[in-house]
């Protein structure tokens, strides 16, 4: 990284710091949808991305951490997807795993005071790690524990590749908050090939491919052939915290008995 560079992001950083008084608390309240609307595009033909996450085949083997931390050449201090433990009407003897959610209304993206969050223009919630502060505003904000500060420079060899796969994007600098966004790169060049995202395994998130339970699925929600389309309009689902109205774009299919008890 230039001088130039680490000189910018010091005196940026030294700004934000000044100002925390005033907007600070404002951030960290609001869980809520975020400032900044998401593009026009994620309304219209544009595809909307999901993955929904099956409870009753996810058996806990963490696969889809390990390939994600060895595709995204992640620290072995950080993950961007974790096993959460879940107090809730399906969470006794299953598993859920989180990552970001993808959400149509994130309160990360309004949380940044130098736009390092923002919305891809298929509503990919993306990271500039170029323009990226380190303020934390984004971590604090997302009511999903979804993002990761990188404390300290990642180098030497990766302990999990090849393991577990390649890495398959730049490692991020000290210094910046980090998370998942649906291996957008797999996306872009799958698309650009021809592929179907959540049909071929090229243009298909990491962690999906690599779940040997076949626990994950993703697609389009605007394509009813789509596999996510398909998964949710066969068995009753449910998102994380959407009361906050983030609409999270990660679904879950809870145990089928404990599913079935509830909506009886």
């Amino acid at each position: 990284m230039s001088a130039e560079k680490i000189d910018r992001r010091h005196f940026i950083k030294l700004f934000v710091a000044g100002t925390t008084l005033v907007v600070g608390p404002k951030i960290v309240r609001e869980v809520g949808p975020a400032a900044s609307d998401p593009p026009a595009e994620t309304s219209g033909p544009s595809p909307r991305w999901a993955m929904v996450i099956d409870q009753a085949r996810c058996v806990g083997c963490s696969e889809c951490v390990l390939a994600c931390k060895a595709a995204n050449d992640i620290p072995p201090s950080m993950a961007w997807s974790r096993l959460a433990d879940r107090n809730g009407p399906y969470g006794e003897g299953s598993f859920l795993p989180v990552q970001c959610m993808q959400c149509a209304h994130a309160p990360c993206v309004g949380a940044c005071p130098v736009k390092a969050t923002y919305y891809r223009a298929d509503g990919i919630v993306m990271m500039d790690y170029d323009r990226c502060i380190g303020c934390r505003y984004c971590e604090m904000a997302c009511p999903y524990g979804a993002r990761v500060f990188n404390w300290e420079a990642f180098e030497g060899p990766n302990p999990l590749v090849p393991a577990w796969g390649t890495p398959e994007v730049a490692r991020r600098p000290r210094g910046v908050v980090e998370k998942c966004d649906f291996c957008a790169h797999r996306i872009t060049r799958g698309l650009a090939l021809g592929l179907t995202p959540g049909v071929d395994r090229e243009a298909t998130p990491n962690c999906v491919i690599n779940c040997p339970q076949g626990a994950r699925a993703f697609g389009d929600l605007n394509d009813p052939e789509s596999p996510v389309r398909r998964a949710l309009a066969e068995h009753p689902s449910f998102r994380l915290r959407e009361e906050l109205g983030t609409e999270p774009r990660i679904y879950y299919l809870p145990p089928r008995d404990a599913a079935e008890e509830t909506c009886s």
